[in-house]
């Protein structure tokens, strides 16, 4: 695999997942669990996964949170299911669980209270971080994968599921009643569903990009405090402010975004063009990336490209958060975790002089904030014990431990209307009330078979028109034969392709027709 996807997960990059936070408040609290009758009391097990117990203790006073839920315990599933059930039914089977490597440490001390909640017994099968998903294709295709349960980067979804290499979910959600309906419509329609195929995921970390502002750098120019809607309206005044701001000096930069090869610079066109109107593809799944919107939308970004950092053609996510909390850019258009990191001492340089504002709008666009990369939990086909797999994923990606994770601010984003409406949740993640908000209004790239792929060779063209070696107009034209060809070796154009376009349209904007929220 490229640099790129060894680089793509930001977990990785600091070291921290859903399970990881998970050993920050549990580790040596729990021991493993063995045979049903052995198995301690529910309620002690549960009372121990609290704010107390995993939330950092300096973040927690900090913030001087009190020690009550984050969440809203009817919606959490690991307080509502029967695990007395999950007992008789599991205790004394195993799982096999694929992490990449460097988590496995964490991860097994995350799991020590799924084990002692179901008397399951998770193995990790660790694989190396660089090589996952060919890793995970080979053991795939030999019909005899050594793991029961993967969590990986969403756009993947596609490439596992179109072949039939995942288990099928959805009479586990409903035996488990497992709260889908608690998850945004972009994650679930997105990290869930493969298409009208059924449901293949639970949602894992669920991101949204939004823009994020200097406060006494902006104001300077605006000449008053920022309006979260009002002060930079449309993505034209972002262009004016931001040339305006990078003229000032002083070591700061207009703006920060991404503008690496691959998929990183896919994801800042797809923001941006989101908001002219873009759709990928038309009714027939032909792509459309020169579209008039698409056009509008590269345009705008080499337009800001003009006020960005120096290297923005080489930056990634890595390179954008380090200049962003490093206080060099004065705005900046990356992940919702560049606002909660921002608040945290040990992370941030710049605690208390940042806002995250809602998207910048384009004249005769759309609000459509863009729900780009994620992951999602899935189950293997081959699985010796699928359902015993599907829950300890829903263990995982239950609402009060995402919302732990939000609140330890290590990158794994919640999903969960029902966290991101909370107010204590809303006090240690300062995006989250513009965050909710936005999502109701999420445009999102189908996870269709081949689509990281065509998102990779888009970009490689796109960072070409950031570095001037070809135009924008030819950039997207030469992206669009791309995907034709890549879409046709994935089985698009043929008489049984893997999907039909109505089939993933839903989840690809679901703002039409709802208010804008301000």
């Amino acid at each position: 695999m490229t640099e790129d996807v060894r680089n793509l997960s930001r977990r990785a990059f600091l070291r921290n997942s859903a399970v990881a936070g998970a050993a920050v408040g549990m580790s040596g609290i729990y021991k493993p669990a063995l045979a049903q009758s052995t198995l301690p009391d529910v309620q002690s097990v549960l009372d121990r996964i609290s704010v107390k117990e995993y939330v950092r203790k300096d973040y927690q006073t900090l913030y001087k949170m009190t020690g009550e839920p984050l969440w809203d315990p009817a919606k959490d599933w690991i307080r509502n299911v029967d695990w007395e059930t999950v007992r008789a039914e599991q205790a004394g089977k195993t799982v096999r669980f694929a992490v990449g490597a460097a988590d496995q440490e964490s991860a097994a001390s995350g799991l020590k209270p799924f084990e002692e909640l179901s008397g399951i017994k998770v193995e990790l099968v660790p694989i190396p971080d660089d090589s996952f998903y060919d890793k995970a294709i080979a053991e795939f295709i030999s019909g005899n994968a050594s793991f029961d349960a993967l969590q990986f980067f969403s756009p993947w979804l596609g490439d596992f599921a179109a072949p039939g290499f995942l288990a099928k979910l959805d009479d586990f959600v409903e035996k488990w009643k497992l709260p889908l309906d608690d998850f945004y419509d972009t994650y679930r329609l997105n990290y869930g569903y493969f298409g009208d195929k059924g449901l293949y995921g639970i949602p894992f970390d669920c991101d949204v990009q939004m823009v994020h502002l200097r406060k006494s750098l902006v104001e300077k120019v605006l000449g008053g405090p920022i309006d979260l809607s009002k002060s930079i309206p449309t993505y034209d005044e972002l262009i004016r402010v931001t040339g305006e701001l990078n003229k000032a000096g002083g070591g700061v930069s207009g703006i920060g975004m991404l503008g690496a090869r691959g998929f990183w610079a896919t994801y800042t066109w797809e923001h941006i063009a989101a908001q002219c109107g873009l759709e990928l593809f038309d009714e027939n799944f032909n792509p459309i990336l020169n579209s008039d919107a698409g056009l509008k939308g590269i345009e705008i970004m080499l337009a800001l490209s003009k006020n960005a950092i120096e290297g923005v053609s080489g930056a990634g996510w890595g390179e954008n958060r380090a200049a962003w909390l490093g206080g060099q850019v004065a705005a900046n258009i990356s992940w919702q975790d560049s606002g909660t990191q921002a608040m945290r001492p040990d992370q941030s340089q710049i605690v208390g002089d940042f806002v995250t504002i809602y998207e910048p709008r384009v004249a005769g666009g759309r609000f459509a904030p863009p729900n780009i990369a994620g992951s999602t939990s899935c189950v293997a086909a081959s699985s010796q014990n699928p359902e015993g797999a599907f829950l300890m994923l829903a263990f995982l990606t239950t609402s009060s431990i995402m919302a732990m994770n939000e609140a330890n601010a290590n990158g794994v984003a919640p999903g969960y209307k029902s966290v991101l409406s909370n107010p204590r949740l809303r006090e240690v993640s300062q995006p989250a009330k513009v965050w909710a908000d936005s999502l109701e209004h999420a445009w999102c790239a189908p996870r269709i078979p081949g689509m990281f792929e065509m998102e990779q060779t888009l970009g490689n063209e796109i960072n070409r028109a950031l570095v001037g070696q070809i135009t924008g107009k030819e950039a997207l034209a030469n992206g669009n034969a791309a995907w034709q060809k890549i879409m046709k070796k994935n089985g698009f154009f043929s008489d049984r392709p893997p999907l039909q376009y109505a089939s993933v349209k839903p989840g690809l904007y679901v703002g039409a027709g709802k208010a804008l929220p301000f």
